[in-house]
């Protein structure tokens, strides 16, 4: 009987073996970050359910520079253009100045941890971004201004030019690139980046020369740059246009040619292949018929809305779906300097919704912006991380109507943008 019953028993063992051995594989579905919503729809839902709300007790103990970006955006929104573009969704005009007011008020009092936070949830209404799944889902990517030296005429040295943006290329009162304009007054598409370099069509619209085809590149894709001249001094070139096509990451296309592998890449990676490689620019960099054109800025970079972005105080969401200039809450991972080294953490900040870019067009995208130079630009690189995106904004009963403080709109300006 025992003999019989370990021979049963084994003969199961190597049936249910077998068995397991014919499952399939379980397909692990990739989140389609760049879902598009529904036309009409926006990214956030309110949370009526307490327990949904974020702990923002960490957030409210790191506060630096977040008095000045909410004054950034509260400049913004005093400008009377900037009015048509709400309401977004539930929410008006009126309510994200007051909700801007309202923090800063919290700030000037003096409040930090958790006093400010239980302000804030006394005072506040969260609401969540829908993610790319309807579940919140966000894929959080870094952005920042690298310092690179240049000329502003040509040298043997410094030959690859950044352009202006040249007389033929209209923009809409928006900012919406809607192309090169044709004699009879229509408009078609303007060029991609290919023909635009190699035709020789955009000569005497040169605003400055640097050293590298791909430093030209990585102005292009973060948006704006800071030039260090011959003399020492340092200008600021910004976006103010581009041809209007598409954006196609090149970091992708390196992945899917075998170049270098998914884990670990990084712009530094990206910098070193091109440097060893110097050859292979073009033939990727091609690949993204995207093009961006540049003005002189004075100061500090600006983002979509003509403001100052802060390192870690402005994001860049799709301003189609989100509430510009409003207060954000992000929720993931990002590198921040221990020491020498890099080091991803977990991290819950409040942000300004101050920019936009070229690749951050759905509900589950957000760009991080992470300051200037190359401990930013290393920083920039490594971030790619989920997370959740929430949004702030003052309890109806609790507005207060009052003027934002006195800012003169000036007259339009280009708009900035990070890709």
């Amino acid at each position: 009987m025992r003999r019989s019953l370990v021979v049963r028993l084994l003969l199961a063992a190597a049936v249910a073996l077998t068995f397991a051995g014919c499952k399939k594989p379980v397909k692990v579905v990739k989140p389609q970050y760049d879902k598009q919503l529904p036309p009409g729809q926006y990214a956030l839902r309110k949370i009526t359910d307490p327990a949904m709300i974020p702990d923002i007790t960490f957030a409210c103990y790191e506060t630096v520079d977040l008095r000045r970006s909410i004054d950034n955006s509260l400049r913004y929104l005093n400008k009377t253009s900037s009015k048509k573009y709400f309401p977004c969704g539930d929410i008006t005009h009126e309510r994200a100045v007051a909700s801007l007011q309202t923090l800063a008020k919290l700030l000037d009092q003096g409040l930090v941890g958790r006093p400010l936070a239980a302000a804030i949830k006394e005072q506040f209404e969260f609401y969540q971004s829908v993610g790319c799944d309807d579940m919140g889902t966000v894929l959080f990517t870094g952005y920042y201004t690298p310092i690179f030296n240049g000329s502003m005429t040509p040298t043997a040295v410094y030959r690859y030019p950044l352009y202006k943006q040249p007389q033929d290329l209209v923009k809409g009162e928006d900012g919406t690139i809607l192309g090169r304009k044709m004699p009879d007054g229509t408009f078609t598409q303007y060029p991609a980046r290919r023909e635009l370099e190699e035709s020789g069509q955009l000569k005497g619209t040169e605003l400055i020369y640097l050293s590298d085809p791909f430093e030209v590149y990585i102005a292009h894709v973060q948006g704006s740059a800071k030039i260090r001249l011959a003399d020492g001094s340092l200008v600021t070139v910004g976006y103010t246009a581009s041809n209007g096509h598409e954006y196609k990451s090149i970091g992708q296309e390196l992945i899917n040619d075998g170049v270098l592998p998914k884990e670990g890449l990084s712009l530094q990676r990206m910098i070193e292949y091109f440097k060893a490689n110097p050859n292979m620019v073009d033939h990727y960099i091609y690949r993204n018929p995207r093009f961006v054109f540049f003005q002189m800025d004075s100061g500090d970079p600006r983002g979509s809305l003509n403001e100052p972005v802060t390192p870690l105080r402005t994001i860049a969401t799709d301003k189609s779906i989100y509430p510009r200039g409003c207060i954000a809450v992000l929720k993931t991972n990002l590198p921040r300097p221990v020491g020498m080294d890099i080091s991803k953490r977990p991290y819950t900040g409040f942000a300004l919704d101050q920019d936009t870019g070229g690749a951050i067009r759905a509900p589950g995208r957000c760009d991080v912006y992470m300051g200037s130079g190359d401990e930013a630009g290393k920083m920039a690189g490594q971030v790619y991380e989920e997370g959740k995106l929430y949004y702030i904004f003052v309890k109806p009963e609790l507005m207060v109507s009052e003027a934002v403080s006195g800012v003169v709109e000036s007259s339009p300006q280009p708009q900035n943008s990070a890709y």
